[in-house]
């Protein structure tokens, strides 16, 4: 693949993150931040020694930060992610299969979404505001990214695992014994990482479950909408429609 065509599927990359996140944007306004202000009510009410919270200067309205803010972080991260995953794909295309590129691409969205996001979330869901302790939030962001770093990784090595048993195996048997590895692997990290488990017992229930499904709801339209769209484009870019009869002008003969 030559740095032309790496650059054009940069960019398609960027374009199909930034549409993605434009579909998690609507999903993120409309299911998220509802369950968002739930818990910062609940913050709010159950806040001891603050009684004077209210003359605090608010640095950042609620409402910047469940829209422009929202936008900005959701479209940034959109546009970020679709150009690294558009060179994973550049790199996977024709290593992981014979899959047409827009196939590799859903396969390598799905992948992403359960190696980045998943099964860390698995481990260590989301949590909303009023939910976790000031005093471990740099612990809790570390064990999250180490579980997601650990779940990347084993992913990469499941993957080529599989390619290397699929000439003996089969596609099928290999794809298997890939899974089950990975799974088998990562399951020492559930057991002996520490839990994490900072939610106050008065908590609402629901607005918790709600939260985490939102969350997952949110990731999950953006990788699979970026898949659909970034596998469409790079699909048209490395395997254009030929041009049919009716499309093609008569050339004036010459005289």
């Amino acid at each position: 693949m030559n740095s032309a065509t790496v650059r054009n599927l940069l960019v398609r990359g960027m374009l199909a993150g930034l549409a993605a996140g434009v579909l998690a944007l609507v999903v993120a306004y409309f299911l998220g931040e509802p369950f968002v202000d739930k818990a910062i009510g609940f913050e709010e009410a159950h806040a001891h020694g603050h009684s004077h919270s209210h003359d605090e200067v608010e640095v950042v309205s609620r409402s910047l930060q469940s829209t422009a803010g929202l936008a900005t972080g959701v479209l940034v991260y959109g546009v970020a992610f679709g150009g690294i995953a558009a060179l994973a794909f550049c790199f996977a295309l024709g290593r992981v299969g014979r899959f047409s590129p827009r196939a590799t691409a859903l396969l390598l969205s799905g992948c992403a979404l359960l190696a980045v996001y998943v099964v860390p979330f698995l481990k260590y869901p989301a949590n909303p505001p009023a939910v976790g302790e000031e005093d471990t939030i740099g612990k809790r962001t570390t064990l999250y990214f180490l579980m997601m770093l650990l779940s990347i990784l084993l992913a990469i090595a499941a993957t080529m695992l599989g390619k290397r048993l699929a000439p003996a195996l089969g596609t099928w048997y290999a794809t298997m014994t890939a899974v089950a590895a990975f799974v088998v692997v990562i399951g020492p990290a559930f057991a002996f990482l520490p839990a994490v488990n900072e939610v106050p017992s008065h908590f609402p229930a629901t607005v918790l479950w709600r939260f985490r499904l939102s969350a997952l709801a949110i990731q999950a339209v953006l990788w699979g909408g970026f898949g659909l769209l970034f596998g469409e484009l790079a699909e048209r870019l490395l395997n254009p429609r030929p041009a049919t009869a009716a499309s093609v002008q008569a050339v004036p003969a010459a005289h």
